[in-house]
């Protein structure tokens, strides 16, 4: 009971940290947010390599049908935090920001023979930023000036919890799938105000609140190549859908001398949606020594609307546009090292990983193309080693990110992942002589 307990308390701890915001980046203003990435500890020693990985002994959300693999002996409780800094450059300036996350909390079993349910919570996007800047305006026929300040801010994000299930009706082969809760909401704030009190301040406030559902379908056939070689190959597909949310405009003139405010609120109904998932992977294994592969991932954005306020004509208007997203496309590179996991000395059961990563944005901003990711990553699997306990894994990694685009702020990220994974044998039989 106790076990259960501290695994119902970390997942409550879960909820309450990720209401908080998990990024500073400025791109989170746009579209649903920062993309999270939605890996577990194991995973994030190899850069998020995942879609084509079956493991005894760790939970793989990457990849549903990954659950038919894990021991059938044992219960697993994985949850795993983030600490980073990150530097944003910016026509010749430059600034750090410091940040912690509490990235997933999720837990897997086999109930039978070939099948496998998993269930956690994780974040799906995250917004969270706040800056401004000044410009002077210059009248030439009267010789005065006026200064304009544009305060932007904005946080929240959207979570999801899953229940996932797989099954392997033979040997080798298993699909399975995740049905997700998706929640939340955001809240984006522009405010445009002159030094000039006879000017008007221009308010506007974005908000949304989500409450739908995630489907991810997931396939993995694995092949003897001989007594010491396998390959894996994994298929996954994310059902892409409207969210049903109404997102709305606020948009507030407040003039100061004589205290008088004009509000005026737009709504598109059902304008937020998620969009159509791919992925492909493969994973080699020799000997449990040494693992490698790669993954490759498309997401649709590119045809996923999202609503956008303009004056056009001296008419306000906010309405869906489908030029805020293009197609994300990501690949992955990496593997992992154990000289001997099952022997005796810690050194040679400790698994060592790497990964690489690019990625293509998903944004659009301002006509062109938001900014691209590249990442590597480093980690290692330590086995904690008690008199009650030899399976359970201490996940620690460290990430670089690099997210720039051209004429736009680039972002240099380090990233400290921390994953710990709880493996008690709750099903085996006792037998007393």
């Amino acid at each position: 009971m106790k076990k259960i307990f501290c695994a119902v308390l970390i997942a409550a701890l879960a909820v309450t940290c990720m209401a908080q915001s998990g990024t500073n980046s400025p791109y989170s203003q746009y579209g649903l947010g920062q993309l999270s990435d939605q890996t577990s500890g194991f995973n994030r020693g190899m850069n998020g390599l995942g879609i084509g990985f079956h493991e005894h002994n760790q939970v793989n959300f990457l990849n549903p049908a990954s659950y038919a693999s894990m021991d059938s002996l044992t219960f697993i409780f994985d949850a795993g935090i983030s600490g980073y800094i990150t530097n944003f450059k910016e026509g010749g300036k430059s600034l750090n920001a410091k940040n912690a996350n509490f990235e997933y909390a999720v837990a897997g079993f086999k109930v039978g023979k070939r099948i496998g349910i998993s269930f956690g919570i994780l974040p799906y996007t995250n917004v969270g930023y706040n800056y401004s800047n000044t410009e002077t305006l210059y009248d030439n026929l009267y010789g005065t000036k006026t200064t304009t300040t544009n305060l932007y801010s904005g946080s929240g994000g959207f979570h999801q919890v899953y229940l996932g299930a797989a099954w392997s009706p033979f040997k080798g082969f298993a699909f399975g799938a995740n049905v997700s809760y998706l929640w939340g909401d955001y809240e984006r704030g522009i405010t445009n105000s002159y030094s000039d009190a006879n000017v008007n301040t221009l308010s506007k406030r974005y908000t949304a609140q989500v409450n739908s559902y995630k489907l991810e379908f997931g396939i993995q056939q694995t092949l003897k190549l001989s007594a010491k070689d396998d390959v894996t190959f994994g298929v996954t597909y994310g059902l892409g859908h409207k969210l049903g949310a109404d997102p709305k405009c606020e948009v507030v003139s407040y003039n100061s001398q004589t205290a008088v405010s004009d509000t005026t609120t737009y709504t598109v109904s059902n304008g937020l949606a998620v969009p159509t998932s791919y992925g492909l992977g493969f994973a080699w294994n020799h000997d449990n020594r040494w693992k490698m592969g790669a993954d490759y991932q498309l997401q649709k954005w590119a045809s996923v609307e999202f609503p956008f306020y303009s004056v056009q004509n001296e008419k306000s208007i906010y309405q869906l546009s489908d030029k805020a997203f293009t197609d994300r496309h990501k690949l992955t590179l990496g593997g992992e090292y154990c000289p001997n996991e099952r022997g005796t000395n810690l050194l040679k059961r400790i698994r060592y990983r790497a990964g690489v990563s690019y990625a293509t944005p998903y944004l659009r901003i301002n006509g062109h193309d938001g900014p691209k990711e590249m990442s590597v990553s480093a980690g290692v699997s330590v086995p904690i080693i008690n008199r009650w306990n030899t399976r359970s894994i201490l996940n620690v990694s460290a990430q670089w990110v690099r997210q720039d685009a051209k004429n736009l702020v680039t972002e240099n990220t380090f990233r400290l992942n921390i994953g710990l994974t709880f493996n008690e044998r709750w099903f085996a039989k006792w037998k007393v002589e």
